[in-house]
């Protein structure tokens, strides 16, 4: 398949800039697969109907990512300006980031963040990122203090200040995030609250964990045409024990298991790669979901709506059929969904069919 096969057409105005009043007041797109013809239903419903669309004995997927104050501003010893994104922690000093400088840094140089108030030297670079050392010896902490939470480049606005339960801290996060390292937010299940998770779990569905930091490779557009000679970025996860037997359990009683968004896809199907049977897993993944891909793990999922020609839609065409979500696309864009981080979401169980050519 081509990049080209995955390009539609959004307007601008489409893509959301800011979250919904209500973490659950969005608008979700209900996608019912019909059997072997390609086709589809499409229902135009609210993410406050999502738990009748689950059964009792079904597993719903969660991931547990914090996303981090990832973005830095500051200068070279020059005094040049410069901006850093860090896209994954290493340890308590040092950390993987993007730079954006007028002039590239060089190794041995120091940088100075948030007025000199953080400090960090260059170590090297290994291709696009560079590794920084910084003067401190809890790096999650000092980001916390001096760093800016990485709203995607789509949003046409800085992150708003820590001011109200309504802010970018917080609505950018999961009400369950709790293992710091993602620089972008797990975004369909920005949509869940307290009271969503609760009236789930009165219709008997059982809800797990893992963990995928998401890294910013996620907005990085593919840059082949041809989709076999794309290399996917790599992002860290864990598949606990516990999970991989939530798993094995619900499929025992015949529930499916759904995914909340497309990293708690990858991290199963990751871990279950080999057999179908999903096992403890932690390290990093770099799994290309495209169409023709065969699903072992994961029977349902809600996702919010992608970016053309990217990877994540690329993985919900393979999950739901290229054509059945090409024309969910197509009715969500007439429809005026909103995109992206801050969208509206679409609910897709697994494809009927197994052909999800173009």
């Amino acid at each position: 398949m081509q990049r080209s096969d995955f390009r539609y057409e959004l307007p601008s105005e489409l893509i959301a800039q800011v979250p919904p009043a209500t973490r659950s007041g969005g608008r979700m797109l209900v996608v019912d697969p019909v059997v072997d013809t390609g086709a589809a239903d499409f229902r135009d419903a609210n993410v406050v109907d999502l738990p009748a669309e689950l059964r009792a004995g079904d597993l719903l997927v969660l991931n547990d990512t914090r996303v981090i104050r990832a973005r830095l501003h500051g200068v070279k010893e020059s005094g040049g300006r410069i901006e850093a994104m860090i896209e994954r922690v290493l340890d308590t000093r040092r950390a993987l980031a993007q730079i954006k400088a007028s002039k590239t840094p060089k190794a041995g140089s120091s940088l100075l963040f948030a007025d000199g108030a953080l400090i960090a030297t260059v170590l090297a670079k290994h291709d696009d990122l560079y590794e920084l050392e910084f003067e401190t010896d809890d790096l999650l902490a000092a980001l916390d203090a001096h760093g800016e939470l990485p709203l995607p480049p789509y949003i046409q606005r800085t992150a708003d200040e820590r001011k109200s339960s309504v802010s970018d801290d917080a609505r950018y996060q999961t009400v369950w995030a709790r293992e710091p390292g993602a620089v972008a937010a797990p975004t369909a299940s920005l949509h869940f609250d307290e009271a969503m998770l609760a009236a789930i779990r009165a219709r008997g569905v059982s809800i797990a964990f893992t963990t995928l930091h998401v890294g910013a490779g996620t907005f990085q557009p593919v840059r082949v045409d041809d989709l076999a000679t794309h290399v996917m970025h790599a992002e860290r996860l864990t598949v606990t024990a516990e999970l991989a037997q939530a798993v094995a359990d619900a499929k025992a009683r015949g529930g499916r298991i759904v995914a909340a968004g497309t990293t708690v896809v990858r991290a199963l199907e990751t871990a279950g790669a080999e057999t179908g049977i999903v096992v403890p897993y932690q390290g990093e993944t770099r799994l290309f979901i495209t169409p023709g891909y065969a699903f072992r793990v994961v029977d349902a999922l809600l996702t919010n709506f992608h970016l053309p020609e990217s990877t994540l839609l690329m993985l919900v065409c393979a999950f739901g059929g290229y054509q059945r979500v090409m024309a969910a696309y197509r009715h969500a864009v007439e429809q005026r969904y909103r995109f992206f981080s801050y969208g509206d979401a679409m609910w897709l169980p697994l494809r009927a069919s197994q052909s999800s050519a173009p």
